[in-house]
């Protein structure tokens, strides 16, 4: 059932409705838009979401207003129509109605408008084609809402146009249907997807790389993956696909250890084209450097060295190699029943008793180290040192 009128904590909030009375929302001429309509509907709600408002106020008229109630206004995106206001702890990007003038893949020339089918209909999907009004009334002029409860990610009008006029839709296609569409891919999107490859290099690293990366953060994304590999839009093997799969059947959804299934030796290579954070790539690193030692079963080494990483490094070796679940459990037990914690000796205390620094003094601590992980964090500092001034 597709309720007449939204009901959110957001919508009812006494910052919200201020906006609106400012805005003249309550005469229609301001409406909440996009992502927090759609995502309302079916209860996927982020924490804190964004709060983006079409209106039919130009610009200048939306910081006038706004200021004039007591709300501050900031010009963030004045060349596209868009004001960020902010009232108490509520964000609003307030944008004004538009009409594609020209585009060229990448950017569209735009005129400001007062016709709201003719904003729905430049937007990219129907379901992202939702607004509501101040009282939560549900304005839905392209059949959105039946497309989002029914898991159906269709673009608007002719799908290859839309493309045409922003590549990176090709991106949102999939990661849509994979948070919204149970991983199934509209027919017609698809083909326009397949035939758009090849004619995408000018869509930047950094735009590409914030869908990869939100895609990477879902519940569910190897199909999708798969679907993106079968185009062409993604180079990657069915070995590497298939032990995705697996992973996520393990219950697994972590965004670093996706990447260390998909790249365990090209991280770097993927960091570059999604534009990674150094943290991001790192962690990924060291999950599969968590994975490689836990295939030997060095579940001691891989905890003391990688700490929580081991955990989702242990899910990736069982996905990539296709453990029994026996087998999975029976590691993840130990690891469980580690109690990791730092050598308790260190360079000085051997330097204390006598021993000179230098490659010797090195070599005794790593073989303190050695014998520290094998029996499982267990020996006490005084049976470590009496060990090393015994080997003297």
């Amino acid at each position: 059932m597709i309720p007449e009128r939204l009901q959110a904590e957001w919508l009812a909030r006494p910052a919200t409705q201020a906006i609106f009375a400012a805005l003249d929302g309550a005469a229609g001429r301001t409406r909440a838009v996009g992502g927090i309509v759609r995502d309302t509907l079916v209860g996927k709600l982020r924490e804190n979401p964004d709060i983006d408002m079409a209106t039919e106020l130009l610009p200048v008229a939306v910081m006038q207003r706004a200021r004039a109630a007591g709300i501050a206004a900031y010009p963030t995106g004045l060349e596209h129509g868009t004001i960020t206001l902010k009232l108490d702890e509520t964000l609003a990007e307030v944008t004004t109605l538009r009409e594609d003038v020209a585009t060229d893949g990448r950017r569209a020339e735009v005129r400001f408008g007062t016709d709201w089918v003719r904003d729905a209909e430049r937007r990219d999907f129907t379901l992202n084609a939702l607004y509501c009004h101040a009282d939560g009334r549900l304005f839905d002029p392209l059949g959105g809402a039946g497309d989002l409860v029914n898991s159906r990610v269709r673009f608007i009008g002719d799908a290859a146009q839309r493309i045409v006029e922003d590549g990176l839709r090709v991106w949102r296609f999939f990661r849509f249907s994979a948070s919204h569409g149970e991983q199934r891919f509209d027919p017609e999107g698809l083909a326009a997807c397949r035939a758009a490859v090849g004619h995408l290099d000018h869509i930047s690293a950094e735009r590409i790389g914030a869908e990869m990366r939100r895609m990477l953060a879902l519940a569910q994304i190897a199909r999708t993956l798969a679907a993106m590999a079968g185009i062409g839009l993604l180079a990657l093997d069915a070995g590497r696909l298939e032990a995705l799969l697996r992973y996520e059947q393990l219950g697994g959804g972590a965004a670093a250890a996706r990447l260390a299934l998909l790249a365990p030796d090209a991280i770097a290579a993927l960091q570059a084209a999604w534009r990674l954070s150094n943290a991001e790539a790192e962690a990924a690193r060291r999950i599969d450097a968590a994975a490689a030692l836990l295939a030997q079963e060095e579940a001691g080494w891989a905890a003391y060295r990688y700490g929580e990483a081991a955990v989702e490094g242990l899910a990736v070796v069982a996905a990539r190699e296709n453990w029994q679940r026996e087998r999975l459990a029976e590691l993840a037990r130990e690891l469980g029943r580690l109690r990791v914690a730092p050598l308790p000796v260190t360079g000085q205390d051997l330097v204390e008793r006598g021993l000179q620094p230098g490659p010797e003094l090195g070599a005794m601590l790593r073989r303190l180290e050695t014998a520290w992980v094998e029996s499982g964090f267990s020996l006490t500092r005084e049976t470590l040192l009496e060990s090393a001034l015994g080997e003297r």
